[in-house]
């Protein structure tokens, strides 16, 4: 029996065992789940961890609106489902409830309850003469607002590879709820605070596939995928809860309401906390990216790495290359880049020869405060054999254009690393000494190396967040 024989039978119970231990992962139940307790956000946790108050604030909500009016999106369109929850008071009234701070009371429905009222008052007068029922409590507030906006696709982006039709891909989508949440005197009609507060909902498909002939008229064909999406429901809760936390928060700063005499301390590190986390919000944009560094504003780079040749000859060589960059930035995203590099084109057993190039280039990086960024340059130099010096250009010079990308890592200090994938273009086809075909010589060059940054592109800052007790 051939080995071929005896590997296949390995294989198929190797892809029957994948398959099987994906299964309890992907596991889909076909019968009835027994009912359980909602779900708690982390906001949940916070909001019942604040000092209590020292006296509660009885509150009113007679309605909480979803006013964005949007329609959950499908794939053939818009349908009739609304994207926001239409229980957002129902949400508000638990929070509150969560909170420990507040004395909700009943307002959305108030006719039922003063219906009910009359019911017992004519039932009592009937059978027990004397007795009436308590009055209504009234509201110190009225708590007023609704889910503002929900913004779909404000990100979305992914990535796939596939070779010989086996592959992966994933595709990420984020979208966005808004809620405003506001006080209301009920004595004055005074707005005392408005709390704004934002959650990101984020949707994610990650796709695996598989399809190859194994054998003459014998096709494999494999696919699994996941999809996870967070629930509407909980984002909108989060950013409830999150309001009702800062309006908590906010009210002790601006001497609205007060926490209990015994717990000053712990009420001053809530509010310690909160003042950090707006001062750091102030400074993060709709994206959640907050700037961790300042961009240089000049880069020196020394670098050493491999070139692969790809000519007139069929064996594309690899051989080492090593040089230094320059970059002076115009603006946090752009600058002018001066390169020179000396490496060695080569293909075995025909003919190996060093190179030098001087190039310039415009270069960008896209997230220049953070401390990795994605790099992309282009530009066009000078070409020809070396000389004497990495520098000396010998013989023939020729004109070139080149590309890349690349990635860097920068720390807060000086020091940083990075690494860069460039396509260089001659214009010529006499590099490599053989003219040949239609096609001009190229090369590709990766490098690897330190970058010293000096002098900065301050960071955008905003006016602070200042206490106010």
């Amino acid at each position: 029996m051939s080995i071929r024989c005896l590997l296949r039978p390995l294989v198929l119970t190797t892809c029957v065992g994948l398959l099987s231990g994906c299964s309890a992962f992907f596991y889909q139940p076909t019968g009835p789940r027994r009912a359980r307790l909602g779900e708690e956000t982390s906001t949940t946790t916070s909001l019942r961890a604040l000092p209590p108050a020292k006296d509660k604030i009885v509150a009113a909500v007679y309605k909480f609106r979803d006013l964005t009016g949007q329609y959950k999106q499908t794939e053939t369109g818009t349908g009739f489902s609304t994207a926001v929850t239409q229980g957002t008071t129902n949400i508000l009234l638990k929070a509150l409830e969560e909170s420990n701070w507040f004395v909700p009371i009943e307002r959305e429905n108030v006719s039922n309850l003063l219906n009910e009222r009359k019911i017992v008052r004519s039932s009592v007068a009937q059978f027990k003469e004397g007795e009436n029922l308590p009055p209504l409590l009234f509201a110190g507030i009225i708590l007023e607002g609704g889910v503002v906006s929900y913004d779909a696709n404000i990100i979305t982006g992914g990535g796939g590879l596939q070779y010989f039709a086996a592959g992966g891909s994933s595709q990420y989508r984020q979208d966005r709820v808004t809620v405003y949440l506001r006080a209301v005197a009920t004595k004055t009609g005074k707005i005392l605070k408005t709390i704004y507060t934002s959650k990101t909902i984020l949707s994610q498909t990650v796709n695996a596939s598989l399809f190859r002939y194994v054998s003459f008229k014998r096709l494999l064909e494999t696919e699994m995928g996941l999809t996870t999406t967070e629930p509407g429901q909980m984002a909108v809760t989060e950013a409830i809860e999150k309001a009702v936390e800062g309006l908590i928060i906010e009210g002790v700063r601006d001497g609205l309401w007060a926490a209990e005499d015994k717990q000053a301390g712990p009420m001053k590190q809530v509010l310690e906390a909160y003042d950090t986390e707006k001062t750091r919000l102030s400074e993060t944009d709709v994206y959640g990216i907050r700037p961790e560094i300042d961009a240089p504003l000049l880069t020196i780079q020394p670098y050493a790495g491999l070139m692969r040749y790809y000519g007139d000859y069929a064996r594309h060589t690899i051989k080492g290359v090593y040089g230094a960059s320059v970059e002076v930035y115009v603006s946090s995203k752009f600058g002018l880049q001066a390169n020179a590099a000396t490496g060695t084109l080569a293909s075995e057993g025909a003919f190996a020869t060093r190179i030098s190039s001087l190039e310039g280039n415009l270069i960008c990086r896209p997230t220049p405060f953070q401390h990795w960024s994605s790099l992309l340059f282009v530009g066009a130099g000078m070409v020809s054999r070396a000389g004497s010096g990495p520098l000396v250009l010998q013989g023939e010079r020729y004109w070139q254009a080149q590309g890349g990308v690349g990635i860097q890592y920068s720390s807060t200090g000086l020091i940083g690393f990075r690494s860069t994938i460039a396509y260089n273009q001659p214009f010529t086809d006499a590099l490599d000494g053989s003219t040949a075909g239609t096609r001009n010589d190229y090369y590709l060059r990766g490098t690897l190396g330190l970058t010293l940054n000096i002098g900065s592109i301050y960071r955008p800052k905003r006016t602070p967040v200042t206490s106010r007790h």
